[in-house]
């Protein structure tokens, strides 16, 4: 979503994507040489806040802590990049965290009023919204989000021990309830709030050309590159949209995870699939996301163990 409003202002000649990020924000290391692309596509080389450890021992002593975009930027740029701007892939959620302020600072209103008016607004999501900073709340009804241990299990990615593992499963340790975190610190790299129904309409509007005008739609497409240069024809990244490949078929996707929750929503335009999928325990006991793994599973139903006609 947060890619989505930096094509609409490009598409309005407000942004160019070969842009440096210093045109906009400053103090980003290497900030010269990264561009609007490079934030796009996860090839800036950015250092990703969520990794950092103070982050999630700050969620987990003070869940309720409002974050701003200027404090999470300050967690990344105090770190050395990881590795110099363009020459690898690596998601980062930095990327997206400098993307919603410059979206802010270009449209001139809080990036909540610019998703409403740009997208939720027009596409009819009525049970969507990027809440304000100050907000823990979740609109009724809702799914209580879990999680095993830390959120820097979900954070940055920390492998369970051995001992929560063995505790979990025999029941003498039961998973953290996370719902009401505040998600400030997800915010324009992964903060909305909203359900299947509406991510549906979302998807398929994005992935069918009904957000961007019919340059921008060629342009967005045209933006995937191979996750892996040593593997062509496997996943690919572009401006904030997944390709995946089977065979002739191509689902266009993205996943949302945060301590709590882990979701996918992908739309496949020529044989008209749609796969939203939510899950309210982020990581299994066996360290895998749990709404990427079934996603793995079921589309390997669809198209490979009984491929569309």
């Amino acid at each position: 979503m947060t890619a989505a409003v930096i094509m609409l202002l490009a598409q309005e000649g407000k942004l160019g994507f070969d842009d440096p990020v210093s045109k906009y924000v400053e103090g980003v290391p290497n900030g010269d040489a990264i561009t609007i692309a490079e934030l796009l596509n996860m090839r800036s080389g950015l250092y990703n806040y969520t990794s950092a450890p103070e982050l999630a021992e700050s969620v987990e002593r003070d869940p309720t802590r409002a974050w701003t975009p200027e404090q999470l930027l300050a967690l990344a740029f105090k770190r050395p990049p990881n590795f110099a701007p363009g020459a690898e892939y690596e998601y980062c959620n930095t990327n997206y965290a400098l993307l919603g302020v410059i979206a802010e600072k270009l449209a001139g209103a809080p990036l909540e009023k610019i998703f409403q008016d740009r997208l939720f607004g027009p596409l009819g999501l009525q049970r969507t919204l990027l809440p304000v900073s100050t907000s823990n709340a979740i609109p009724e009804p809702l799914a209580h989000g879990y999680l095993h241990g830390s959120p820097s299990y979900a954070l940055a990615d920390a492998p369970y021990p051995a001992d929560l593992i063995a505790a979990a499963k025999a029941g003498s340790r039961k998973p953290n309830d996370d719902t009401w975190e505040n998600p400030s610190y997800a915010h324009s790299a992964g903060g909305v709030i909203s359900t299947a129904d509406d991510l549906a309409i979302w998807i398929r509007a994005l992935v069918g050309g009904k957000v961007f005008n019919a340059d921008t739609q060629r342009l967005w497409l045209d933006s995937l590159e191979p996750e892996d240069p040593g593997k062509p024809a496997g996943q690919k990244y572009g401006y904030g949209i997944t390709e995946l490949s089977f065979g002739p078929n191509r689902v266009y996707f993205h996943g949302g995870e945060m301590p709590g929750y882990n979701s996918f929503m992908g739309y496949d335009p020529v044989n008209d699939v749609t796969l939203i999928i939510w899950t309210s325990l982020t990581i299994s006991l066996d360290g895998k996301t749990t709404a990427n793994t079934i996603m793995q599973k079921m589309l390997d139903q669809i198209y490979t163990v009984s491929p569309l006609q």
